[in-house]
Formats: structure tokens, sequence, C-alpha cells
């Protein structure tokens, strides 16, 4: 998650600095060189055209990314591949060695049919992985703090007027630096802290503490997938979000 971070933070630095944009393209050559060699089956070299393809969709990726994509290198992934798809689209439309019906699974099928399902797969495949792996890493970390998904479950609010005591309690912790030290040093929810605080009664922090504690873990560590998620949820039930 660190790495992840970092990675992140030099992401979101070279998307206005064309400096720190090449050096982090630089440090990924390998990255891009091995997305074209799966792409075409075949290693490639700074001589191929998809290697040139692939350096740019990087640099694209990293223009377009934001923190609710994901993990970068699956955005940056797709990116290329999305690229190369319309690279191997154009070149097959205007007479390259490429048979718009060559090579496809059935028999007389266009080939840029077929691009457009694996890619329409592919995308769907990335989602699906970057969500696992929040949900992995926030199962690991929730347990840091003794609770567990269906705990969290157990212990959500059913109606909506302690949705919204629950989400101010989420809001205020999570711009209160001190109480965020003291809930990462002692693993507990300052409830004592929380109540003068926030202003919501200490019955209703108590009854929904492991929800509360959380949709704070969740809010402040960079979920964005599953906060995405959650706020979804909410607006339909017409809920308060997070």
């Amino acid at each position: 998650m660190e790495n992840e971070h970092k990675l992140v933070k030099a992401v979101y630095a070279s998307k206005t600095d064309p400096r720190k944009a090449d050096e982090l393209i630089r440090e990924y050559i390998p990255f891009i060189r091995s997305e074209a060699s799966k792409f075409t089956s075949r290693f490639c070299t700074e001589s191929d055209d998809e290697y040139s393809i692939d350096m740019i969709a990087f640099h694209e990726a990293i223009l377009g990314y934001s923190k609710d994509r994901g993990a970068f290198l699956s955005y940056a992934s797709l990116t290329i591949r999305s690229r190369l798809t319309d690279y191997v689209r154009k070149e097959a439309r205007h007479g390259s060695n490429l048979s718009l019906y060559d090579n496809g699974e059935d028999e007389g099928r266009p080939i840029i049919d077929e691009l457009e399902d694996k890619t329409d797969r592919f995308e769907e495949s990335i989602g699906l992985e970057a969500t696992k792996r929040e949900i992995e890493e926030l199962s690991r970390v929730m347990a840091d703090f003794g609770v567990s998904f269906s705990d969290v479950a157990d212990n959500s609010p059913k109606q909506e007027r302690t949705q919204a005591a629950c989400a101010r309690a989420v809001m205020y912790a999570s711009e209160n630096g001190e109480l965020l030290d003291e809930l990462l040093d002692t693993k507990k929810l300052p409830l004592s802290k929380l109540v003068l605080g926030s202003g919501i009664e200490r019955k209703t922090l108590e009854r929904h503490r492991k929800y509360i504690l959380a949709m704070l873990l969740i809010h402040t560590n960079g979920y964005e997938i599953i906060r995405g998620h959650i706020r979804h949820g909410l607006r339909k039930r017409g809920a308060q979000t997070v």
C-alpha cells in the first residue's frame, strides 16, 4: 500500500511537471515494454511502433488518472491496451498485412469485433481486480482494529437519522488529526472526544462503534473504489453520504 501511495503521489506531481513525467516514464520503461510485448506476443524493442504507442499511452494515463480509478498501473495497462487496440484497428482499415477477417476465433468474424470484446472484458477484469485488492487490504487493516466485515454489517445504522449522525461523527473524526492519531495508537475509537466534538449521543456512537471505525478507516486511507460504492448505495437509499 505504501508503494502504491508513493506512486500515486508521483503521478499527481507529474500531471503538471513535464520533467517529473519524463522521469516517471523512464522509471517504468520495463513495465511499458512488458505491456507491448504481452499485447503483441513477441518481445518489443524501442524500434517497434507498439513501444512508441505505449510510451504515449503511459503519459496519457498519467494525465487521465484519478484515485477513484483504482491502482495506477492497472489503469495504465488498460490505457495502453486501448491505444494498441486502436492502432491495430487503424492498421487493419488501411489495408496493412493484418486482415479484418484474419485470426478470428470464429471463422469470418471481423478481428475488430474480437478486439472490442477483449477490450471490454479486460476493462471489466481490471475494475474487479482493483476492487478485490482494496477489499482484501481493508479487511487486513480492519482486523488490526478488531473489526470484520460481518461486524460492520451487524453494526450498520438502519434509520436515516442514525445514518446521518454516524456520517457527522465520521466527518468530524476524519478532520481531527489528534483524534486520528489516538485511534491509530490505541486501535480504539476515542468515544469521549468524539461525543464532545461531534455532538452525537454516546449511546449512538457505542451502538455503531465498529461501523463508524470502519467508515473512518475507509474515509482516511484512500479506498476510493469502496467509497464510491458506498456513496452510490447511500444515494440510492436517499441517505447522507460519508
